[in-house]
């Protein structure tokens, strides 16, 4: 029996797909990651899905290969529930050393994440001294203009992908000699706020409007008053937009840079067959149905996200519907290991038809504590599942449901077409009675304060 492939899995945070060299976008923000999809035995799948709209579900369903009414996380539980056996763990089992780093706290021992993992490291300024070498942190601090924001004490504005990489390398040394084995580095750029590297600054900011240092202020003042903008009715100006999206590009291409070399790392080690693979567990909202970040909706500016892939022998159409569980499924038969349990289709044998996205239910009190007359009947209070064929989307919550015809995702054309409707639904409806069910609930965290202060530099609401 031929020996099973190595597995490193890349996860960018809030990448949607249309801001990618491979997704076509007008800036050339990854050419690194275009060079692995291009490699010989790379694909980009230009129509992968995520399951989720924010990492908390998405990453989870990554790291579980179930959908996350399934999983649970931040629905029903606020963790992964013990029941569920966790990709790593099913690695494991199947004789592979595992390794995983993280710098979201959603990926960390607070939610179950790290169950599985041989070695698994949460990056924080509170691990920082433990988990890397005096020597690599020097040679951050010494390189923090070239890598990072420079020498300030707001920890929001540093990026860590160096970091994060010198770590990888480390461990990836490592493991070549406990082959195989199934890496997984989840990168927390470019999530906001948008404050690239100093060199990245002025990387796409001509003809904005605006210097490079003020659309990195721009970026940090909307990361902080995000609630307020979209509570206002998005009162951005086209300026103030365009600086933010120069500096959401800027972070992509430098956390593309990262990525290029940590790979180049990979392949100069003697590690035999290892599939790699880079996608994004969400998407981001800049002014569609006049939001910011990826809290409420579930369009196509939040659910469509790159995905490469290189080293996986597989005949599945590159412009196929494909999501995170199906891969995850692929990988996990390829190595050997149980697939009791997992929900993604075998790429190998069958191609999806329709993708299926779910967001918990939401308040909408941080909108209505800025602007009492918010308008918060726009959008589903409770869970919502999104059904998403080639040509439309179907949104339904227990308190209402929604079609809307491709691309347009404003106007809903429920009563043009009630068959559509009526197929949409009774297909969602069979889904969420079987394979939506949640394994268990009310399962808690074991969030440190290091872990939720993390969270809330980030902008979520504990």
């Amino acid at each position: 029996m031929s020996t099973p492939p190595n597995v490193l899995w890349i996860t960018l945070d809030s990448v949607r797909a249309d801001h990618t060299t491979m997704g076509g976008y007008r800036r050339d923000t990854t050419p690194n990651i275009r060079a692995i999809a291009e490699e010989d035995g790379g694909t980009y799948f230009s129509n992968c899905f995520a399951v989720g709209n924010a990492t908390a579900s998405s990453a989870a369903s990554i790291l579980t290969g179930v959908y996350p009414s399934r999983h649970g996380h931040k629905m029903s539980n606020e963790a992964v529930p013990r029941e569920l056996a966790t990709v790593a763990e099913r690695f494991r089992n199947a004789g592979y050393a595992t390794a995983g780093i993280s710098r979201n706290s959603y990926v960390s021992s607070g939610t179950g994440l790290d169950r599985g993992f041989d070695r698994f490291e949460w990056l924080a300024s509170s691990t920082l001294l433990d988990a890397l070498s005096p020597k690599t942190l020097a040679k951050y601090l010494v390189n923090v203009r070239r890598h990072s924001a420079g020498l300030t004490a707001d920890t929001a504005k540093h990026a860590t992908p160096y970091l994060v990489n010198e770590l990888g390398k480390r461990w990836l040394a490592d493991l070549a000699d406990e082959q195989p084995f199934f890496a997984y580095v989840h990168y927390n750029e470019p999530h906001r706020p948008y404050y690239p590297p100093r060199p990245y600054l002025d990387r796409y900011t001509d003809g904005i409007g605006v210097s490079a240092s003020e659309a990195a202020e721009i970026a940090m003042r909307v990361h902080e008053d995000t609630d307020g903008i979209i509570a206002r009715g998005y009162d951005l100006s086209a300026e103030e937009e365009r600086a933010l999206v120069a500096m959401y590009d800027a972070e992509i291409a430098y956390t593309d840079e990262m990525v290029g070399r940590l790979v180049d790392h990979v392949r100069s080690l003697d590690l035999g067959d290892t599939v790699v693979v880079v996608t994004a567990d969400h998407g981001e909202l800049f002014g569609e149905r006049g939001l910011l970040a990826h809290r409420v909706a579930l369009n196509d500016a939040v659910t469509h996200v790159p995905l490469v892939v290189s080293g996986l022998d597989v005949d599945y159409p590159s412009d196929a519907l494909v999501q995170h569980p199906d891969l995850v499924r692929t990988l996990v038969d390829i190595a050997g290991a149980s697939t009791a349990g997992l929900q993604g289709l075998d790429m190998r044998e069958s191609v999806r038809d329709h993708a299926i996205s779910q967001r918990p239910g939401t308040s909408f009190e941080q909108y209505l504590d800025h602007d009492p007359e918010f308008d918060a009947d726009r959008f589903h209070a409770g869970m919502v599942t999104s059904l998403r064929t080639s040509e439309f989307r179907y949104d339904r919550s227990d308190d209402d449901s929604r079609l809307f015809a491709l691309p347009d995702e404003t106007t809903d054309v429920a009563d043009e077409y009630p068959d559509v409707v009526a197929e949409l639904d009774g297909e969602l409806s069979e889904w969420l009675a079987a394979e939506g069910q949640p394994i268990a609930t009310g399962e808690g965290d074991d969030m440190s304060d290091a872990m939720r202060k993390q969270l809330r530099d980030l902008g979520y609401v504990e």
